[in-house]
């Protein structure tokens, strides 16, 4: 069986020949493909090839294609801002309990997490916050300051009613080198996801010994369901209102945002595409995927080198990537959100805003996505060099422009997860559900682009259905959730 679905999989999207003509009807030669020794040649799941672009049936177009429907996103609405005019708790400034920094480890997305974390740690223990640093990212090499990306001002006049924020360390402590480097101002021992009553019972006391202290690491460091709901509040209060990009960032991705509305010489709908496939992203899921001997030697190179621990000998490998695959855990290449959007109703016509790194396998890897959508375009593609060139010297600007066109979008399709996407889709969803946000599910790709006996119709069927719940609706929060990606229980009151 193993072997069979396997040679679904590999052979699969490099045939691709179930023949359809222009018409988008069946070929004759398709009313054939039931029959079982027939499969290889005429796989009815996929679509056409010709050459390296794939042609695959018309499907009708819903009318929740762009949005999701009325009816079921009207029970709930955002109520995590700041409410004028009330009393503030805070002590003055003097009787402080002291004062805590971070480093903001990561890309923009972990960072802005931490930042989320740092405030809600602040209010719990009654210190104030000094300015979180962004820490240097050792895989961009990026060195942006908070001040670089986010607009310090509303930052801390935001938050003035819950959390004192100071932009420096005071002036009274003069070893500022010890804050970074002393293992005696750094708090070290923080568990993952921490409740509360660890910062009260373990950090306040030593913070209240020290007068400062350092949190690091500090990448998730608080849980979700063991702190006080107004804290969860207080943390999408950061994320969704007092932590704004500077006004040339989201100037920028407005344009960027209008240039997509527009690209057709009318207004239009248009899709962001958060697609996950870079090279770093395919070695550490350890999946297997199309490609030559070539690349997949290179690419078994690659892991021994990175991943010398999980890689082994490499002989567990082909069971581990079956396995991962089988449960939906592998990146969707190119070819199959392709495929699958076209599944979902997307004309060929539709406008996409791709967000990625550098794709794995290059232009070869895209041709079935660019050819079958060939409306597809980036922030280089919209933007002048020039537009550009200001933003370039802090990479974490040029993801600040690709998350906002991503919230912003009409329907965000994630590839894989990650904290960009959960963001994203978190704050879409705290923006009015609305907003459809597809998260696919990428355990029924895989069973069905790996059965030889599945009809494009069937295939088109189960994906409707199974996505329909699955497009950013409000969802009921359980244990252990993911307040970033579904803030609907704490950070959403009943309409």
């Amino acid at each position: 069986m193993h072997v069979t679905m396997r040679r679904a999989w590999l052979i699969g999207f490099q045939l691709l020949i179930c023949n359809y003509d222009t018409c988008n009807n069946y070929d004759r030669r398709c009313a054939l493909s039931n029959h079982p020794l027939l499969w290889l040649q005429n796989a009815p799941y996929l679509c056409r090839k010709d050459g390296i672009t794939l042609q695959c049936p018309h499907v009708k177009e819903s009318s929740s294609l762009w949005e999701n429907p009325y009816s079921a996103t009207t029970s709930w609405k955002p109520c995590a801002e700041r409410h004028e005019g009330i009393i503030s708790d805070l002590p003055a400034e003097n009787s402080t309990n002291g004062y805590v920094f971070i480093h903001a480890e990561g890309g923009l997305n972990q960072q802005r997490i931490a930042i989320c974390n740092a405030v809600a740690v602040a209010k719990i223990m009654n210190v104030t916050l000094i300015l979180p640093v962004l820490k240097q990212d050792q895989i961009w090499k990026d060195q942006t300051k908070f001040e670089d990306i986010f607009d310090v001002d509303h930052f801390i006049d935001y938050l003035k009613y819950d959390v004192r924020i100071v932009r420096d360390i005071p002036e009274w402590f003069t070893d500022k080198a010890e804050l970074f480097t002393s293992i005696r101002r750094t708090v070290k021992n923080i568990p993952k996801y921490a409740p509360a009553q660890f910062y009260i019972d373990n950090v306040l006391p030593r913070v209240k010994e020290k007068k400062i202290m350092a949190l690091k690491p500090f990448v998730d460091r608080l849980g979700y369901d063991n702190v006080p709901q107004e804290i969860n509040r207080l943390r999408c209060r950061v994320n969704y209102h007092a932590l704004k990009f500077l006004p040339e960032i989201e100037n920028m991705a407005d344009l960027l945002v209008s240039r997509m509305r527009n690209r057709t010489g009318s207004s239009n709908p248009f899709m962001a595409l958060h697609l996950r496939f870079e090279k770093g992203m395919v070695g550490l899921s350890f999946c297997d995927f199309v490609g030559t001997r070539m690349e997949k030697a290179l690419m078994a190179i690659y892991r021994m080198k990175e991943w010398p621990r999980r890689f082994k000998d490499g002989s567990h490998l082909w069971a581990l990537a079956l396995q991962k695959r089988k449960e939906g855990r592998c990146p969707l290449e190119p070819g199959e959100v392709a495929v699958m959007l076209r599944a979902m109703g997307y004309p060929k016509e539709t406008q996409i805003y791709v967000a990625s790194g550098q794709v794995y396998g290059g232009q070869n890897r895209m041709a079935p996505l660019r050819n079958m959508f060939p409306n597809l375009v980036t922030k280089e593609e919209l933007a002048a060099k020039l537009e550009l060139d200001g933003f370039r010297k802090h990479v974490t600007s040029l993801a600040a422009l690709d998350f906002l066109v991503c919230l912003k979008s009409d329907v965000f399709v994630m590839t894989h997860g990650g904290n960009f996407a959960k963001l994203i889709i978190g704050h879409r969803r705290y923006m009015g559900h609305r907003l459809k946000s597809i998260k696919p599910d990428k355990g029924l790709m895989s069973k069905s682009l790996g059965d030889p006996y599945m009809g494009w119709s069937t295939f088109v069927e189960d994906v409707i259905v199974t996505h329909q719940t699955r497009t950013g609706l409000p969802e009921e929060t359980f244990p252990n959730y993911d307040i970033w990606e579904n803030p609907l229980t704490p950070c959403m009151c009943r309409t």
